[in-house]
């Protein structure tokens, strides 16, 4: 069934101390005191075995395979629920993004959705709301003939669950997303001014096409609950109170939620008013997705010569046995609630991305944001779509399209459109058995496990660096850690020969290298991308605007920026 690549031994996996730490805190399996991952071989073979427990017994020994091969040398890297609790005995779900159910606007509404929400982050899952749909502050409630606490206060009681929830384990993952027409809209933007307030929620104004035509022409623009206009405000002093919110302190992020609706490849069965924390997966109530990345650096023949290509043959193969592994993990997963297994199973969407991005270039002999880098990610991830579709396809062949699946609707969708022509032909006679099939995710920790390879499409930090660490029981320590590049030329060239012009960093990047880049990605993928704009500190604030204005007319289907400042601190330090 599948070319299970030939295994390459290795006697120490890792290649810096950071690796195994990571994978000794996060996904090495040992359950009451017994150590069952001896080795990290033993977590990848503890996972193949867990996901190709759903095949055919006549399938099942190439499957685990072909599996095993994808995930040896940190090719494949599954998403870290996967890595972590595919094939235990752990109640966890393999899934690191969901979006909970639309928030009915009631008391008993909002409770019973907290508490699906506690149950689904118990279970390890990253979870995104729309508190759109609750009413504004001061409006009257009939029922107990008082004001409306607002969403706010909502949103703050669900802060505190999740703090609760996670204590121990890190920082809640949470995600709020508000329209740019709700009347509490600008409370929204500024709430994280507070540093103690809602520190495990990130927030994401959804923007529609109609607001940013208000801003480019001056219009006023309508704030409104239930039909009715609450208040009428200038559409530019609403983008520039987002602008200088996230100027300061990062937040809020902004979504184009009209083109993730209008490209989402199942637009024909929801609206999309939600993403998980990350913002790289937009999903309808209930929805859930799992990941997996294609680790790029690993994939360079002859890196650092003029001889340097990227193995493409390697890459179609294991985007192949990726989707195999992701539509697997579907029926393989637990769930918190009935809901999400039951939305899982009508669309079966998957989530394929990429990782190590900035480090192929960088081997290449290109600059991150140069034409050249632009064109190399915007052919790999032409790739990359094409054999994901070709895969579904082929695997809606043998197992069935995904159950909501519509023909027509379906490939009159731009994301068919887009696709080579005979996969496109493929798609027409099969159908398909993932409603998506690619998204970039951030990839921090898994990347870091992988050897410290750049993290999805984001460039590189720093060829070396510390990095603040979390160890058990809550206390920091710093760690110093070598990009994965930068190792791998030292130890071809020695550690004094000084790296190529190639190893550009984000402190050398311009706002626009960051959009390029992501805009060469978003054409070829179905739902979202997480990325994050660098900036310098010293910006000027016209010039920040920009950017976000560039990320909409080049199809992103949204924009982040961070720019050093004194409220959110540094996870990294040069």
């Amino acid at each position: 069934m599948y070319d299970a690549n030939q295994e390459q031994t290795s006697t120490s996996p890792f290649s810096q101390p950071i690796a195994e730490r990571i994978w000794q805190a996060k996904y090495r399996y040992i359950t009451a005191g017994q150590v069952v991952d001896h080795t990290v071989q033993d977590t990848w073979a503890r996972v193949a075995h867990g996901l190709t427990s759903i095949e055919a017994p006549s399938d099942q020994a190439a499957t685990n395979a072909a599996f095993l091969a994808a995930m040896r040398d940190f090719k494949v890297l599954p998403g870290g629920r996967i890595l972590s609790g595919c094939g235990t005995k752990r109640n966890v779900t393999l899934s690191n993004t969901f979006v909970m159910r639309t928030i009915p606007d009631s008391v008993d509404g909002i409770m019973d959705t907290l508490k699906e929400a506690a149950l689904t982050m118990q279970m390890g899952g990253g979870i995104g709301f729309d508190f759109s749909t609750i009413r504004p502050t001061g409006t009257h409630v009939h029922g107990l003939d008082c004001l409306a606490a607002g969403p706010l206060a909502a949103m703050d009681i669900f802060d505190t669950t999740c703090k609760m929830i996670v204590k121990g384990m890190g920082r809640g993952a949470m995600m709020a997303t508000m329209r740019c027409d709700h009347p509490d809209i600008e409370a929204f933007i500024v709430a994280k001014s507070d540093r103690t307030r809602l520190r495990n929620f990130n927030l994401s104004v959804m923007v529609t096409d109609a607001f940013m035509s208000a801003v480019t022409n001056d219009d006023t623009w309508d704030l409104i609950w239930d039909g009715t206009v609450m208040r009428r405000l200038r559409a530019r002093d609403l983008w520039n109170t987002i602008m200088k919110q996230t100027f300061s302190s990062a937040e809020p992020g902004v979504l184009f939620i009209d083109r993730i609706n209008a490209q989402n490849p199942l637009r024909y069965l929801e609206t999309i008013s939600a993403t998980n924390s990350c913002a790289e997966q937009p999903l309808p109530p209930y929805g859930t997705c799992p990941l997996a990345s294609v680790n790029l650096a690993q994939l360079i023949l002859a890196p650092f010569t003029p001889d340097a290509r990227l193995d493409v043959a390697q890459l179609r193969n294991l985007v192949r046995v990726t989707v195999r592994m992701l539509d697997n993990t579907l029926d393989v997963s637990r769930y918190a609630l009935d809901a999400q297994r039951e939305q899982a199973q009508n669309q079966r969407r998957i989530g394929i991305g990429v990782t190590g991005v900035a480090n192929a270039i960088a081997m290449l002999g290109a600059r991150y944001g140069s034409a050249k880098a632009v064109f190399l990610l915007g052919s790999w991830m032409q790739t990359i779509q094409n054999a994901a579709y070709q895969a579904s396809a082929l695997l809606a062949k043998e197992r069935g399209v995904f159950p909501q699946y519509d023909a027509d609707a379906h490939m009159a969708g731009s994301n068919i459109q887009n696709l080579d022509p005979e996969v496109r032909e493929l798609v027409r006679m099969h159908g398909l058995r993932n409603g998506t099939l690619t998204t970039i995710a951030p990839t921090g920790t898994i990347s870091m496990f992988a050897g410290n390879v750049s993290s999805g499409i984001e460039p590189i930090f720093s060829t070396s660096f510390s990095r603040v660490v979390t160890n058990p029981g809550g206390s920091k320590s710093s760690e110093r850690v070598m990009d994965f590049a930068a190792w791998q030329f030292s130890q071809m060239h020695g550690a004094e020969t000084p790296l190529p012009n190639s190893f550009v960093t984000a402190g050398d990047l311009s706002p626009q290298d960051h959009v390029a880049m992501q805009a060469a990605a978003q054409k070829w993928v179905d739902s979202g991308i997480s990325k994050t704009v660098n900036c310098p500190e010293n910006i000027a604030f016209d010039d920040f605007k920009t950017i976000y204005r560039a990320a909409y007319d080049t199809g992103c289907k949204g924009c982040t920026t961070y720019r050093p400042n004194n409220v959110t601190g540094s996870v990294l330090s040069l």
